[in-house]
């Protein structure tokens, strides 16, 4: 509806572009329509397109898939060129192509991003992650999930500048070992969700303290994590009253005795009790299971 409202309300008609740009179609009108809808829009005249240009640099979200499957280097370039108040940033559909000389100057002039999601971007380098930590003070979520690039050295420098940090995805970042983990909950404890899934490298050491840095944790991935045992789940469950998921699939040393302490609490496990996964392969075997009163 707002699109067919845009277009109706043509410049000969003296209708639309007469409100206050600033003041009601930036924040009011145009936030409504599609990112890609706006680019399309910048075709009708040139007072549009200026009218667009405006919106582009006042912008405080900028999700890459809202333009489509894949948005060209050049496309993205211009489109962030002039913005100086991005809050939010979402950069997986540019995986293919997105490196430090495209991403360093968005970063560089936007200090007010809250959340920036890279996942997938293996292109990058630790510098980027260097640079996201000096310019964004108050950064709250980040995903680097699949950026195997971060190492021990840019992630001691998000710790150490970005303290407010509540949600953390290092899924397969697999440079990263126990003394890095530990680094980064010591300084950012209030982290509310982490995941360090598909990281061999992450043991006890890590998961500990975890713990006992981050008292408001919710949810942990430890996808995963062959190292992980028994006890640093149960100091997980000592520490962590607030947790409300983990996942331990994958963990073939963690067992039911630990997890047991978390499933009487409601906490959300994505692995099934022994009991509860031994029914299922015996329906998978013999296609059917005994009636079992698993309240017992």
């Amino acid at each position: 509806a707002p699109w067919h409202l845009m277009m109706s309300l043509t410049p000969s008609r003296g209708c639309l572009l007469d409100l206050p740009w600033e003041d009601i179609l930036v924040p009011h009108i145009l936030c409504h329509l599609p990112l890609q809808q706006l680019l399309s829009l910048q075709r009708v005249s040139k007072s549009f397109q200026s009218l667009i240009q405006l919106y582009l640099a006042n912008m405080r979200c900028f999700d890459s898939s809202q333009i489509g499957p894949a948005i060209p280097r050049a496309a993205f370039v211009n489109l962030l060129k002039d913005n100086e108040v991005l809050q939010q940033l979402a950069l997986q559909n540019c995986s293919d192509w997105l490196t430090d000389r495209e991403l360093l100057p968005v970063i560089g002039q936007n200090h007010h991003l809250h959340q920036i999601q890279l996942k997938g971007c293996a292109q990058l380098s630790r510098h980027a992650l260097v640079a996201i930590s000096l310019s964004c003070p108050n950064l709250r979520q980040l995903s680097l999930a699949h950026c195997e690039w971060v190492d021990s050295l840019s992630l001691r420098s998000l710790a150490d500048h970005c303290k407010v940090l509540e949600a953390v995805d290092l899924t397969a970042c697999r440079q990263l070992k126990d003394e890095a983990i530990c680094y980064l909950v010591q300084k950012c404890s209030k982290l509310k969700s982490l995941s360090l899934a598909v990281n061999a490298n992450v043991g006890d050491v890590a998961v500990e303290e975890i713990a006992k840095c981050c008292p408001e944790l919710e949810h942990l991935d430890l996808t995963g994590c062959l190292r992980v045992k028994n006890d640093s789940i149960r100091v997980l469950a000592e520490y962590c009253p607030k947790l409300r998921s983990l996942k331990v699939k994958h963990c073939h040393n963690v067992a039911e005795s630990s997890l047991s302490i978390l499933r009487s609490r409601g906490v959300e496990l994505d692995v099934e009790p022994p009991l509860q996964r031994a029914l299922v392969l015996l329906q998978d075997v013999v296609g059917f299971a005994p009636f079992i009163n698993l309240q017992i």
